[in-house]
Protein backbone atom coordinates (compact mmCIF):
# COMPACT_ATOMS: atom_id res chain seq x y z
CA UNK A 1 0.00 0.00 0.00
CA UNK A 2 1.76 3.26 -0.98
CA UNK A 3 1.75 5.73 2.22
CA UNK A 4 -0.39 8.92 1.92
CA UNK A 5 0.89 12.18 1.55
CA UNK A 6 1.28 15.03 3.95
CA UNK A 7 3.88 17.78 4.38
CA UNK A 8 6.55 17.36 6.83
CA UNK A 9 6.62 19.88 9.63
CA UNK A 10 5.00 20.01 12.48
CA UNK A 11 1.12 19.27 12.82
CA UNK A 12 -1.37 17.95 15.46
CA UNK A 13 -4.40 15.96 15.32
CA UNK A 14 -6.99 17.26 17.05
CA UNK A 15 -10.54 14.95 16.85
CA UNK A 16 -12.43 15.47 14.02
CA UNK A 17 -15.85 15.80 15.14
CA UNK A 18 -17.69 15.58 11.48
CA UNK A 19 -21.08 15.05 12.87
CA UNK A 20 -22.43 17.03 10.12
CA UNK A 21 -20.79 15.13 6.72
CA UNK A 22 -23.46 13.06 5.77
CA UNK A 23 -25.85 15.94 5.70
CA UNK A 24 -26.60 17.46 2.42
CA UNK A 25 -27.20 21.33 2.17
CA UNK A 26 -30.44 22.99 2.94
CA UNK A 27 -31.70 26.29 2.30
CA UNK A 28 -31.35 29.32 4.75
CA UNK A 29 -34.53 31.95 4.94
CA UNK A 30 -34.09 35.08 3.50
CA UNK A 31 -33.59 37.74 6.73
CA UNK A 32 -35.42 39.97 6.89
CA UNK A 33 -32.88 42.57 7.57
CA UNK A 34 -29.37 42.05 5.79
CA UNK A 35 -26.45 43.90 7.32
CA UNK A 36 -23.41 43.44 4.66
CA UNK A 37 -19.92 45.26 6.02
CA UNK A 38 -18.30 46.82 3.21
CA UNK A 39 -15.33 44.94 4.48
CA UNK A 40 -15.66 41.07 3.91
CA UNK A 41 -12.02 40.69 2.34
CA UNK A 42 -8.00 41.48 2.97
CA UNK A 43 -7.48 44.85 2.02
CA UNK A 44 -9.36 47.72 1.61
CA UNK A 45 -12.80 48.58 2.49
CA UNK A 46 -15.20 48.54 -0.32
CA UNK A 47 -17.00 52.08 -1.14
CA UNK A 48 -20.21 52.28 -1.03
CA UNK A 49 -22.41 53.66 -3.96
CA UNK A 50 -25.96 53.25 -2.22
CA UNK A 51 -27.93 55.86 0.13
CA UNK A 52 -30.53 55.14 2.68
CA UNK A 53 -33.90 54.91 0.62
CA UNK A 54 -32.51 53.71 -2.06
CA UNK A 55 -34.06 50.53 -3.73
CA UNK A 56 -31.91 47.55 -4.66
CA UNK A 57 -32.13 44.03 -6.55
CA UNK A 58 -30.62 40.50 -5.73
CA UNK A 59 -27.36 40.54 -7.39
CA UNK A 60 -27.03 44.89 -7.77
CA UNK A 61 -23.72 46.60 -7.23
CA UNK A 62 -23.60 48.47 -3.29
CA UNK A 63 -19.99 48.75 -2.55
CA UNK A 64 -16.96 49.00 -5.00
CA UNK A 65 -13.40 47.82 -4.41
CA UNK A 66 -11.70 50.92 -3.55
CA UNK A 67 -8.12 49.12 -4.35
CA UNK A 68 -6.05 46.61 -6.25
CA UNK A 69 -6.66 44.28 -3.23
CA UNK A 70 -10.09 44.86 -2.42
CA UNK A 71 -13.53 43.25 -3.44
CA UNK A 72 -17.00 44.69 -4.78
CA UNK A 73 -20.05 43.90 -2.41
CA UNK A 74 -23.51 43.11 -3.67
CA UNK A 75 -26.75 42.85 -2.22
CA UNK A 76 -27.60 39.15 -1.15
CA UNK A 77 -31.67 40.24 -0.82
CA UNK A 78 -34.46 42.80 -3.02
CA UNK A 79 -35.28 45.61 -0.81
CA UNK A 80 -34.81 48.73 0.52
CA UNK A 81 -31.45 50.45 1.88
CA UNK A 82 -32.78 51.40 5.36
CA UNK A 83 -29.20 52.62 6.84
CA UNK A 84 -25.51 52.46 6.53
CA UNK A 85 -24.39 52.24 9.82
CA UNK A 86 -21.63 50.48 11.84
CA UNK A 87 -22.61 47.07 12.93
CA UNK A 88 -20.39 44.49 15.19
CA UNK A 89 -19.15 41.67 12.78
CA UNK A 90 -17.87 38.28 13.95
CA UNK A 91 -14.30 39.94 15.41
CA UNK A 92 -16.72 41.96 17.79
CA UNK A 93 -16.08 45.08 16.63
CA UNK A 94 -18.29 48.10 14.58
CA UNK A 95 -17.60 48.76 10.88
CA UNK A 96 -19.49 49.90 8.86
CA UNK A 97 -22.23 47.89 6.88
CA UNK A 98 -25.55 48.66 4.67
CA UNK A 99 -28.75 47.37 6.27
CA UNK A 100 -31.05 46.71 3.64
CA UNK A 101 -34.97 45.65 4.65
CA UNK A 102 -36.21 42.75 2.37
CA UNK A 103 -38.96 42.55 0.29
CA UNK A 104 -41.44 39.85 0.21
CA UNK A 105 -40.84 39.61 -3.35
CA UNK A 106 -37.50 39.06 -5.11
CA UNK A 107 -36.26 40.77 -7.97
CA UNK A 108 -32.57 39.85 -9.42
CA UNK A 109 -30.23 41.94 -11.24
CA UNK A 110 -30.79 41.58 -14.86
CA UNK A 111 -27.60 39.32 -16.56
CA UNK A 112 -27.81 37.18 -13.74
CA UNK A 113 -28.67 33.25 -14.65
CA UNK A 114 -30.12 31.44 -11.26
CA UNK A 115 -31.13 28.39 -13.20
CA UNK A 116 -28.67 24.74 -12.10
CA UNK A 117 -28.35 24.16 -16.02
CA UNK A 118 -24.62 23.28 -15.82
CA UNK A 119 -22.75 25.00 -18.41
CA UNK A 120 -19.40 23.51 -19.39
CA UNK A 121 -18.35 25.55 -22.79
CA UNK A 122 -15.60 28.26 -21.80
CA UNK A 123 -15.81 31.04 -24.15
CA UNK A 124 -13.70 33.61 -22.14
CA UNK A 125 -10.17 34.32 -21.95
CA UNK A 126 -8.39 34.34 -19.29
CA UNK A 127 -8.16 38.46 -19.21
CA UNK A 128 -12.06 37.88 -19.52
CA UNK A 129 -12.29 35.38 -16.60
CA UNK A 130 -10.21 37.87 -14.07
CA UNK A 131 -12.72 40.99 -14.48
CA UNK A 132 -15.73 38.32 -14.09
CA UNK A 133 -14.35 36.95 -11.00
CA UNK A 134 -13.27 40.23 -9.80
CA UNK A 135 -16.63 42.23 -10.97
CA UNK A 136 -18.61 39.62 -9.00
CA UNK A 137 -16.72 39.97 -5.60
CA UNK A 138 -15.32 36.55 -5.71
CA UNK A 139 -12.63 36.43 -2.62
CA UNK A 140 -11.52 32.73 -0.64
CA UNK A 141 -14.00 31.22 0.55
CA UNK A 142 -11.57 29.18 3.36
CA UNK A 143 -11.46 32.12 6.02
CA UNK A 144 -8.52 33.99 4.56
CA UNK A 145 -10.90 35.93 1.76
CA UNK A 146 -8.13 37.01 -0.28
CA UNK A 147 -9.43 38.51 -3.19
CA UNK A 148 -9.43 35.77 -6.07
CA UNK A 149 -8.89 38.49 -8.85
CA UNK A 150 -5.54 39.04 -7.33
CA UNK A 151 -4.39 35.51 -6.66
CA UNK A 152 -5.69 34.68 -10.73
CA UNK A 153 -2.81 37.89 -11.45
CA UNK A 154 0.63 36.81 -10.69
CA UNK A 155 3.55 39.13 -10.34
CA UNK A 156 5.98 40.41 -13.34
CA UNK A 157 8.23 37.35 -13.76
CA UNK A 158 6.44 34.77 -11.95
CA UNK A 159 4.45 31.97 -13.78
CA UNK A 160 1.84 29.21 -11.98
CA UNK A 161 2.83 25.73 -13.13
CA UNK A 162 0.27 23.98 -10.76
CA UNK A 163 -3.33 24.61 -9.85
CA UNK A 164 -3.86 22.79 -6.49
CA UNK A 165 -7.48 22.57 -5.21
CA UNK A 166 -7.79 22.82 -1.49
CA UNK A 167 -10.39 20.41 0.05
CA UNK A 168 -8.58 19.52 2.85
CA UNK A 169 -11.12 20.71 5.41
CA UNK A 170 -8.69 20.12 8.14
CA UNK A 171 -10.51 22.29 10.81
CA UNK A 172 -12.98 19.65 13.52
CA UNK A 173 -16.53 20.00 13.01
CA UNK A 174 -16.66 21.89 9.46
CA UNK A 175 -18.13 19.72 6.72
CA UNK A 176 -18.93 22.20 3.84
CA UNK A 177 -16.13 22.18 1.71
CA UNK A 178 -16.91 18.08 1.62
CA UNK A 179 -20.63 18.77 0.81
CA UNK A 180 -19.83 20.76 -1.70
CA UNK A 181 -17.33 18.00 -3.42
CA UNK A 182 -20.32 15.47 -3.05
CA UNK A 183 -23.39 18.01 -4.24
CA UNK A 184 -21.28 20.23 -6.81
CA UNK A 185 -18.60 18.00 -8.39
CA UNK A 186 -19.59 19.27 -11.91
CA UNK A 187 -19.53 22.65 -11.02
CA UNK A 188 -16.27 22.03 -9.05
CA UNK A 189 -14.49 20.59 -11.97
CA UNK A 190 -15.37 23.43 -14.88
CA UNK A 191 -14.51 26.03 -12.16
CA UNK A 192 -11.03 24.27 -11.88
CA UNK A 193 -10.69 23.99 -15.33
CA UNK A 194 -12.01 27.94 -15.92
CA UNK A 195 -9.10 28.68 -13.32
CA UNK A 196 -6.50 26.51 -15.20
CA UNK A 197 -7.51 28.60 -18.08
CA UNK A 198 -6.99 31.81 -16.18
CA UNK A 199 -3.32 30.42 -15.14
CA UNK A 200 -2.63 29.57 -18.23
CA UNK A 201 -1.94 26.19 -16.78
CA UNK A 202 -2.41 22.79 -17.97
CA UNK A 203 -2.13 20.26 -14.29
CA UNK A 204 -4.55 20.65 -11.68
CA UNK A 205 -4.84 18.35 -8.52
CA UNK A 206 -7.33 18.84 -5.56
CA UNK A 207 -6.01 17.15 -2.48
CA UNK A 208 -8.63 15.78 -0.05
CA UNK A 209 -7.63 14.39 3.10
CA UNK A 210 -8.64 10.39 3.65
CA UNK A 211 -11.65 10.91 6.40
CA UNK A 212 -13.56 11.98 2.79
CA UNK A 213 -13.50 8.76 0.95
CA UNK A 214 -17.37 9.38 -0.27
CA UNK A 215 -15.61 12.45 -1.98
CA UNK A 216 -12.54 10.96 -3.25
CA UNK A 217 -14.15 8.59 -5.12
CA UNK A 218 -16.82 10.23 -6.47
CA UNK A 219 -14.51 13.46 -7.72
CA UNK A 220 -11.82 10.46 -9.33
CA UNK A 221 -14.79 9.48 -11.31
CA UNK A 222 -15.87 12.34 -12.75
CA UNK A 223 -12.58 14.20 -13.00
CA UNK A 224 -11.68 11.38 -15.85
CA UNK A 225 -14.74 13.70 -17.83
CA UNK A 226 -11.94 16.88 -17.42
CA UNK A 227 -8.64 16.79 -19.15
CA UNK A 228 -5.79 17.63 -16.69
CA UNK A 229 -7.65 17.03 -13.56
CA UNK A 230 -6.28 14.39 -11.19
CA UNK A 231 -7.52 13.80 -7.59
CA UNK A 232 -4.60 13.47 -4.47
CA UNK A 233 -5.67 11.62 -1.26
CA UNK A 234 -3.93 12.53 1.88
CA UNK A 235 -3.70 11.66 5.05
CA UNK A 236 -5.28 13.56 7.66
CA UNK A 237 -3.02 16.17 9.49
CA UNK A 238 -3.54 19.28 11.20
CA UNK A 239 -3.18 22.44 9.09
CA UNK A 240 -2.98 20.51 5.42
CA UNK A 241 -5.16 22.57 4.57
CA UNK A 242 -2.99 25.64 5.30
CA UNK A 243 -1.37 26.99 1.63
CA UNK A 244 2.24 26.43 2.19
CA UNK A 245 1.21 22.69 3.84
CA UNK A 246 -0.95 21.76 0.89
CA UNK A 247 2.10 22.47 -1.72
CA UNK A 248 4.26 20.69 0.52
CA UNK A 249 2.67 17.92 1.34
CA UNK A 250 1.44 18.06 -2.96
CA UNK A 251 4.07 18.96 -4.98
CA UNK A 252 7.06 18.17 -2.27
CA UNK A 253 7.92 21.83 -3.00
CA UNK A 254 8.90 24.58 0.37
CA UNK A 255 7.40 28.07 0.01
CA UNK A 256 10.33 30.17 1.54
CA UNK A 257 10.23 32.62 4.35
CA UNK A 258 8.65 35.77 3.85
CA UNK A 259 7.42 33.91 0.25
CA UNK A 260 4.26 32.87 -1.76
CA UNK A 261 3.35 29.79 -3.37
CA UNK A 262 3.85 31.28 -6.88
CA UNK A 263 7.48 31.38 -5.83
CA UNK A 264 7.21 27.68 -6.35
CA UNK A 265 4.87 27.72 -9.40
CA UNK A 266 1.35 27.12 -7.31
CA UNK A 267 -1.48 28.86 -6.84
CA UNK A 268 -3.86 27.28 -4.63
CA UNK A 269 -7.87 27.86 -4.49
CA UNK A 270 -10.40 26.25 -1.60
CA UNK A 271 -13.34 24.24 -3.10
CA UNK A 272 -15.76 26.65 -2.59
CA UNK A 273 -13.87 29.77 -4.15
CA UNK A 274 -14.23 27.29 -7.16
CA UNK A 275 -17.56 26.98 -7.41
CA UNK A 276 -17.45 30.38 -6.75
CA UNK A 277 -15.47 30.98 -9.90
CA UNK A 278 -17.79 29.05 -12.08
CA UNK A 279 -21.14 30.75 -11.30
CA UNK A 280 -19.34 34.50 -11.32
CA UNK A 281 -17.58 33.07 -15.08
CA UNK A 282 -20.96 30.80 -16.52
CA UNK A 283 -23.89 32.74 -14.54
CA UNK A 284 -22.67 36.60 -13.81
CA UNK A 285 -23.54 35.43 -10.16
CA UNK A 286 -21.69 37.83 -7.72
CA UNK A 287 -20.93 36.21 -4.18
CA UNK A 288 -24.06 36.83 -2.07
CA UNK A 289 -24.40 33.84 -0.33
CA UNK A 290 -21.96 31.01 0.84
CA UNK A 291 -22.20 27.61 2.81
CA UNK A 292 -22.10 26.96 6.96
CA UNK A 293 -21.82 23.90 9.06
CA UNK A 294 -23.96 24.75 11.95
CA UNK A 295 -22.77 22.17 14.57
CA UNK A 296 -21.12 21.05 17.68
CA UNK A 297 -20.40 18.15 20.34
CA UNK A 298 -23.75 19.55 21.86
CA UNK A 299 -25.93 20.35 19.13
CA UNK A 300 -28.59 18.39 18.71
CA UNK A 301 -29.01 18.86 14.36
CA UNK A 302 -25.60 19.39 13.39
CA UNK A 303 -26.20 20.35 9.42
CA UNK A 304 -24.66 22.74 6.77
CA UNK A 305 -26.47 25.30 5.29
CA UNK A 306 -26.78 27.91 2.37
CA UNK A 307 -27.15 31.51 3.54
CA UNK A 308 -27.60 34.69 2.32
CA UNK A 309 -24.65 37.09 3.18
CA UNK A 310 -25.98 39.58 5.61
CA UNK A 311 -28.11 36.92 7.29
CA UNK A 312 -27.46 37.80 11.38
CA UNK A 313 -25.74 34.68 12.56
CA UNK A 314 -28.74 34.51 15.44
CA UNK A 315 -31.22 33.99 12.61
CA UNK A 316 -29.10 31.05 11.38
CA UNK A 317 -29.02 29.86 14.36
CA UNK A 318 -32.96 30.19 15.42
CA UNK A 319 -33.85 28.06 11.96
CA UNK A 320 -31.26 25.10 12.60
CA UNK A 321 -32.18 24.47 16.32
CA UNK A 322 -31.49 27.03 18.30
CA UNK A 323 -28.80 27.46 21.47
CA UNK A 324 -28.66 24.92 23.31
CA UNK A 325 -28.93 25.61 26.75
CA UNK A 326 -25.80 24.69 28.01
CA UNK A 327 -23.19 26.66 25.81
CA UNK A 328 -20.61 28.44 27.05
CA UNK A 329 -19.04 29.96 23.63
CA UNK A 330 -19.65 30.48 20.23
CA UNK A 331 -17.37 30.26 17.71
CA UNK A 332 -17.61 31.69 14.24
CA UNK A 333 -15.41 29.19 11.62
CA UNK A 334 -13.38 26.27 12.94
CA UNK A 335 -12.70 26.30 16.58
CA UNK A 336 -8.90 26.21 15.78
CA UNK A 337 -8.72 29.16 13.51
CA UNK A 338 -12.37 31.06 14.15
CA UNK A 339 -13.56 33.51 16.45
CA UNK A 340 -15.29 33.36 19.60
CA UNK A 341 -18.77 35.16 18.87
CA UNK A 342 -19.67 38.25 21.40
CA UNK A 343 -22.93 38.68 19.63
CA UNK A 344 -25.50 36.95 17.78
CA UNK A 345 -26.23 40.11 16.09
CA UNK A 346 -23.27 39.66 13.95
CA UNK A 347 -24.46 38.52 10.61
CA UNK A 348 -22.86 35.86 8.13
CA UNK A 349 -19.97 37.31 5.64
CA UNK A 350 -18.24 35.95 2.89
CA UNK A 351 -15.86 34.38 5.24
CA UNK A 352 -18.20 32.43 7.41
CA UNK A 353 -17.52 28.65 7.15
CA UNK A 354 -19.27 27.80 10.37
CA UNK A 355 -20.97 28.48 13.97
CA UNK A 356 -20.01 26.04 16.36
CA UNK A 357 -21.20 25.59 20.08
CA UNK A 358 -19.02 24.84 23.17
CA UNK A 359 -20.46 23.57 25.97
CA UNK A 360 -19.67 25.38 29.10
CA UNK A 361 -17.49 22.84 30.52
CA UNK A 362 -15.13 23.17 27.32
CA UNK A 363 -15.53 26.59 26.85
CA UNK A 364 -13.53 28.10 29.56
CA UNK A 365 -9.36 28.30 29.29
CA UNK A 366 -7.31 26.52 32.29
CA UNK A 367 -4.96 28.77 33.88
CA UNK A 368 -1.75 29.11 32.38
CA UNK A 369 1.60 27.84 34.05
CA UNK A 370 4.83 28.25 33.35
CA UNK A 371 6.88 27.46 30.13
CA UNK A 372 8.75 23.90 31.17
CA UNK A 373 10.76 23.82 27.88
CA UNK A 374 8.85 20.45 26.61
CA UNK A 375 9.43 21.97 23.12
CA UNK A 376 6.10 20.44 22.03
CA UNK A 377 5.00 23.53 20.27
CA UNK A 378 8.30 23.87 18.69
CA UNK A 379 7.47 20.54 17.27
CA UNK A 380 4.15 21.03 16.08
CA UNK A 381 5.01 24.56 14.23
CA UNK A 382 4.01 23.29 10.52
CA UNK A 383 6.16 26.94 9.75
CA UNK A 384 9.27 25.66 11.96
CA UNK A 385 9.21 28.40 14.52
CA UNK A 386 9.95 28.83 17.95
CA UNK A 387 6.84 29.33 19.25
CA UNK A 388 7.46 29.78 22.95
CA UNK A 389 10.27 32.30 22.28
CA UNK A 390 7.78 34.49 20.16
CA UNK A 391 5.42 34.91 23.26
CA UNK A 392 8.11 35.30 25.39
CA UNK A 393 9.40 38.15 22.96
CA UNK A 394 5.91 39.74 22.74
CA UNK A 395 5.37 39.40 26.11
CA UNK A 396 8.54 41.71 26.71
CA UNK A 397 7.88 44.07 23.58
CA UNK A 398 10.97 42.86 21.89
CA UNK A 399 9.32 43.26 18.32
CA UNK A 400 12.86 43.41 16.57
CA UNK A 401 14.08 39.61 18.30
CA UNK A 402 10.34 38.48 17.07
CA UNK A 403 10.79 39.86 13.83
CA UNK A 404 14.61 38.29 13.34
CA UNK A 405 12.94 34.87 14.33
CA UNK A 406 10.40 35.00 11.68
CA UNK A 407 6.74 35.97 13.57
CA UNK A 408 5.26 36.92 9.92
CA UNK A 409 5.62 33.14 9.13
CA UNK A 410 3.61 32.22 11.45
CA UNK A 411 -0.04 30.80 9.53
CA UNK A 412 -1.87 31.39 12.81
CA UNK A 413 -2.71 27.72 13.00
CA UNK A 414 -3.13 27.68 16.89
CA UNK A 415 -1.15 24.13 16.59
CA UNK A 416 0.84 25.53 19.68
CA UNK A 417 -1.45 26.10 21.80
CA UNK A 418 -3.27 23.17 21.16
CA UNK A 419 -0.30 20.89 22.19
CA UNK A 420 1.19 22.95 25.19
CA UNK A 421 1.04 20.85 28.64
CA UNK A 422 1.05 24.15 30.63
CA UNK A 423 -2.01 25.17 28.76
CA UNK A 424 -0.02 28.99 27.58
CA UNK A 425 -1.52 31.11 25.08
CA UNK A 426 0.60 31.12 22.93
CA UNK A 427 -0.90 32.15 19.94
CA UNK A 428 -2.93 35.24 21.16
CA UNK A 429 0.81 36.50 22.12
CA UNK A 430 2.01 35.63 18.78
CA UNK A 431 -0.46 37.43 16.37
CA UNK A 432 -0.20 40.36 18.95
CA UNK A 433 3.53 40.16 17.98
CA UNK A 434 2.98 39.49 14.26
CA UNK A 435 0.34 42.52 14.21
CA UNK A 436 2.71 44.79 15.52
CA UNK A 437 5.22 43.66 13.51
CA UNK A 438 3.65 43.65 10.41
CA UNK A 439 2.41 47.44 11.09
CA UNK A 440 6.25 48.11 11.44
CA UNK A 441 7.31 47.05 8.27
CA UNK A 442 4.03 48.72 6.24
CA UNK A 443 5.33 52.04 8.05
CA UNK A 444 8.73 51.45 7.23
CA UNK A 445 7.38 50.97 3.25
CA UNK A 446 5.81 53.63 3.15
CA UNK A 447 8.44 55.96 4.55
CA UNK A 448 10.37 54.61 2.10
CA UNK A 449 7.75 55.47 -0.88
CA UNK A 450 7.82 59.26 0.60
CA UNK A 451 11.60 59.45 0.04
Amino acid sequence: MVALKTFKKGGVHPADNKFSADKPFVKAPLPKMAIIHVTQHLGAPAKVLVKKGDKVKTGQLIAEASGFISANIHSSVTGKVMKIDNAIDASGYKKTAIFIRTDKEEVWEDGIDTSEDLVKDIPYSPQEIVEKVKKAGVVGMGGATFPTNVKLTPPPGKKAEYLIINGVECEPYLTVDHRTMLEKGHELMVGTKILMKALGVNQAIIGIENNKPDAIEYLTKISKEYEGISIQPLKMKYPQGGEKQLINAILGREVPSGGLPIDVGAVVQNVGTTVAVYKAVQKNMPLIERTVTVSGTNFSNPSNYIVRIGTPIKDLVEFAGGVPENTGKIIAGGPMTGKALSSLDAPIQKGTSGVIFFPDEAAHRKPYQDCIRCAKCVSVCPSGLEPYLLMTVTEKQMYDVARKNHITDCIECGSCSFICPTYRPLLDYIRLGKKTVMDQIRAERAQKQKK
